[in-house]
């Protein structure tokens, strides 16, 4: 009985969040996604350009020498993205900082897609804890905003070229913060990716070594696979199934995909934390059990914390009072004893 409450409230909370989205143009745009590209039109080209940045093991790296212009006050952090869009407000980023008093640990949390708020209570309970919180605002989101949007919708689109150019950004953004956070002084960073933050957090802990930890909160491997299954985005789906199929979306859209840099997300040196809803109808189970069994069978012991929630519902207590417990969690077997709730 109360499972089923539970999946009409988080159908109930999808419908709200579909308020104002509509469909767009299906576009390649690959020169916003491929630094020095030329205008292509044909899908087999942009994959082959891709392919080429899967490839390339500096695709994700934020550029050297770049790390001035850090401007702090008042518990707020700002500082130019490496990348330049044509939104002026998106080209710099904000963060929250919530201190904690010891330069020892430090949080940079990544939000979800189109998030409203930032994590508050969350940024207390770790600073209280001896870890200061660090709120980066994703592309086009709060502060970063485009003027006259009611959602993220350059974040995230059928717009393949600017998709990947915003999740490129984010991570370079956020591997600027995390050099910026070392050169302060903070000994261990861990990183915390909800949702398609996760996807933002994964690539970074995969990219950086100054990532001691990942948590990741309802998470996958293929972004493609995500957005075509997923309840959030079928307005997306809606708009890129008359110009491309799953198959050739996956090839297009790899190098977002963290199954690929699994062998890095496994590294020794790497705590690896994720958060499970096996209610999820935004980031399927399916695909999650996919991206885990790719950690495991690349030697990755990641801690998985299963909860019987939605996607949505994860925010509710005891919910997410368990999934923020599960940080701190050292022992799989603690973290196993929650996944019956």
């Amino acid at each position: 009985m109360f499972h089923s409450w539970l999946d009409r409230w988080d159908e109930r909370r999808s419908r709200r969040g579909e308020e104002g989205k509509k469909t767009t143009d299906f576009v390649l745009d690959a020169e916003r996604a491929f630094p020095g590209a030329k205008k292509i039109v044909s899908i087999e080209e942009f994959c082959v350009l891709a392919d080429k940045a899967v490839a390339d093991p500096a695709f994700f790296d934020h550029p050297r020498g770049s790390d001035q212009g850090f401007e702090r006050e008042d518990g707020w952090l700002k500082f130019p993205s490496d990348i330049s869009t044509d939104i002026e407000e998106n080209n710099v980023v904000w963060a929250k900082i919530t201190e904690s008093g010891s330069y020892d640990k430090a949080m940079v949390i990544f939000h979800h897609w189109n998030a409203s708020a930032r994590n508050r209570q969350i940024a207390k309970f770790f600073s209280w804890r001896g870890i200061t919180v660090v709120e980066i605002a994703m592309p086009y989101h709060f502060e970063r905003s485009r003027p006259g949007s009611v959602h993220a919708d350059y974040m995230l689109s059928p717009n393949l070229g600017r998709t990947i150019q915003s999740v490129r950004q984010a991570v370079l953004d956020g591997r600027k913060l995390i050099h910026w956070l070392k050169s302060e002084g903070y000994r261990e960073i861990s990183v915390l990716g909800i949702s398609l933050g996760s996807w933002v957090a994964g690539l970074i802990a995969a990219h950086d070594q100054a990532v001691s930890k990942a948590s990741l909160f309802l998470t996958a491997g293929g972004l493609a696979d995500m957005v075509w299954t997923g309840r959030a985005t079928r307005l997306i789906r809606n708009s890129l199934e008359p110009g491309i199929d799953l198959t050739d979306l996956r090839r297009a859209w790899e190098p977002l995909n963290l199954e690929i840099y699994a062998h890095s997300l496994a590294r020794a040196d790497l705590d690896l934390h994720v958060v499970l809803a096996k209610r999820d109808k935004v980031v399927l189970p399916e695909l999650s059990e996919r991206f885990m069994q790719r950690l495991k069978d690349a030697g990755g012991r990641p801690k998985i914390l299963e909860l019987n929630c939605g996607h949505y519902s994860l925010a509710m207590p005891p919910y997410i009072l368990l999934a923020g417990l599960s940080l701190n969690c050292r022992h799989a077997a603690l973290c196993r004893r929650f996944d019956r709730v």
